[in-house]
């Protein structure tokens, strides 16, 4: 189906209908509305990833494991995530980013909200991302992690001018990213906040994902990283916190207070044993993201369920849905989904299949079929950029 200015969705078997009229859900559709059929189907809003890495998008295709096996996070990270950024090109990042993009319609997730890293590759990524995202008929928000670790502070100020070159559209806002207080210096966290109140936007950044970010702003002489990142004026209200594992709760909640989201990761967390992220329930304002896993928010919020119940953790409802008011927030639209005023996104389910993906209003996946772009051969593509990646990881050290 064509992209139309007008969309109805609907009746479903429930009796509802959803209208879109340019980009934003209405009360009733101008005449003349194409009609998506789905009377044996439910229409629901679509999911949000509200933290992610597209980079990671060939990562199914046989990453190799580290040798020998990393001990703790930051060996993690050195040893793989690291290792994968710096050996990014054009060819891989472009196939990872729509891997990732097209697998996330599939599975009805509407909006990506993706934090960056390729310190080789800082000038020409964010627009291979954007361009995955917005050709393939994903809402993105996207920035470009700023950091030292490589080559200092110009490494950082070319990752900060990367977000400043993201221009918004109506699929993409960019926001400003740090990579995580402890790669970067007291200058460029400052940086990133005064850029972020230039141009109207956002924060994005790690914290407290392990403990060694903790040990790292305590020898700086702060109590934490997110005590560091607030006292040095970088978190606007409505930044983007990632993890927050190793949070106090008290933060948390000063934080969210002041308008911060949260973003919870429970099958990463587990998979780098870094701990169980209990204290966010000190604020309602978490929201859910996979971190680079699967773009499947049906299998994260079970993993949160489990983790929850394993941790006796009982303050976890809404963090699925709190991804709306998140991106609500930067695309100046209604927080509530389906309701008049919010993004026209919405997904047909039938039992607990996707069948069909509206995204601003434009129908992107039909009959369980991604529309607008071939899937299987932009997964093929995938898998042949992801034997180069591996090689090239496999000469850096």
């Amino acid at each position: 189906m064509a992209v139309t200015a007008a969309l109805v969705v609907g009746p479903d078997r429930n009796g509802r209908s959803v209208a879109i009229d340019g980009g934003r859900v209405v009360a009733e559709a101008p005449k003349g509305a194409a009609r998506l059929a789905c009377g044996d189907g439910e229409i629901v809003p679509g999911a949000v990833c509200a933290h992610t890495h597209l980079y990671s998008g060939l990562v199914r295709y046989g990453l190799p494991p580290p040798d020998p096996p990393p001990r703790s996070f930051p060996e993690i990270l050195q040893s793989v995530w690291w290792r994968l950024d710096r050996a990014l090109d054009e060819a891989s990042l472009a196939a990872a980013a729509r891997d990732h993009a097209a697998r996330a319609l599939l599975a009805g997730v509407t909006t990506l909200v993706d934090h960056h890293e390729s310190p080789n590759l800082i000038e020409d990524s964010l627009p291979l991302v954007v361009e995955a995202c917005a050709g393939l008929g994903v809402r993105a928000l996207v920035a470009y992690g700023a950091t030292e670790r490589n080559f200092g502070r110009n490494e950082a100020r070319r990752g900060l001018e990367a977000c400043r070159r993201v221009a918004p559209s109506p699929l993409v806002r960019g926001l400003v990213g740090l990579h995580a207080s402890f790669t970067v210096s007291d200058e460029t966290i400052r940086d990133a906040g005064a850029l972020a109140r230039e141009l109207g936007t956002v924060v994005h950044v790690h914290v407290a994902e392990d403990r060694a970010d903790v040990d790292d702003a305590r020898r700086r002489g702060w109590a934490g990283p997110l005590e560091r990142l607030t006292a040095l004026d970088a978190l606007p209200r409505g930044s983007i916190l990632a993890h927050g594992v190793h949070c106090s709760a008290e933060a948390v909640r000063r934080a969210g207070d002041a308008g911060a989201w949260f973003v919870h990761n429970p099958r990463s967390n587990e998979s780098n044993r870094v701990g169980y992220a209990a204290t966010l329930s000190a604020t309602g304002r978490v929201a859910l993201g996979t971190d680079g896993f699967d773009p499947d928010m049906g299998a994260e919020e079970a993993a949160l369920r489990r983790l929850a119940a394993e941790n006796g953790d009982t303050r976890i409802d809404g963090r699925l849905a709190a991804g709306h008011g998140l991106v609500a927030e930067r695309f100046d639209a209604a927080a509530e989904p389906l309701a008049p005023g919010s993004l026209g996104d919405c997904v047909v389910r039938r039992d607990d299949a996707v069948v069909h993906v509206v995204v601003d209003g434009r129908v992107v996946v039909e009959g369980g079929r991604l529309v607008t772009g071939d899937a299987e051969r932009i997964f093929a593509l995938a898998r042949e950029q992801a034997a180069g990646l591996w090689a090239r990881m496999a000469e850096l050290h």
